[in-house]
């Protein structure tokens, strides 16, 4: 019997985390653009759920739920919990409250799939050191510590190789980290 994303994830299997960010990835869009009020969170937001996705694997059981629903709930938990961190700012701004999973249109999946090549596309063309801190915090979930004692940069390195990266990424695809989400 061949084992879900979830299991593989949870295996070690890195190739399952891939597959698992391009499977469900559109999901977690959907969810992390209706939850965020800014295009810049909702980036930070399927950041964080990712993680909490490749963290959680190990919990996963296919008898009590499906992967969808499994990666929903973390989702939602962690949208949650930024939208209460948010809310304690005196600057917070309201958000939809409504479930993120009526029904999306078909188009909207591969506009998601699209913007994903994009962006993957995009990282290929980041200096090295600034894609592979990235990738070691997206993908691996890694945290700067942990990045830091991995490649024997120092903390404030990687903190910059990882701003940098991410700023630069923004100026290639044409976002603007303080402009309002467009669909909301």
């Amino acid at each position: 019997m061949a084992l879900s994303l979830l299991e593989r994830i949870a295996a070690g299997d890195a190739g399952a985390v891939d597959e698992c960010s391009d499977h469900y990835g559109g999901l977690i869009w959907s969810l992390a653009r209706r939850f965020s009020p800014v295009y810049a969170d909702a980036e930070d937001a399927v950041q964080e759920i990712l993680l909490g996705v490749w963290r959680s694997a190990s919990r996963f059981d296919p008898q009590v739920a499906s992967e969808a629903a499994f990666i929903t709930m973390i989702a939602k938990r962690r949208l949650i919990d930024r939208h209460r961190r948010r809310s304690r700012k005196p600057d917070a701004v309201p958000i939809d409250e409504e479930p993120a999973l009526a029904g999306r249109a078909a188009s909207e999946s591969a506009e998601v799939q699209e913007e994903a090549e994009r962006v993957r596309a995009v990282m290929l063309k980041l200096r090295e050191d600034e894609r592979r801190v990235l990738e070691m915090s997206l993908v691996e979930g890694l945290t700067h510590s942990q990045i830091s004692e991995t490649t024997s940069l120092p903390l404030g390195t990687v903190k910059t190789h990882a701003r940098r990266g991410l700023n630069r990424l923004r100026e290639m695809l044409g976002v603007n980290p303080s402009s309002p989400n467009p669909d909301s």
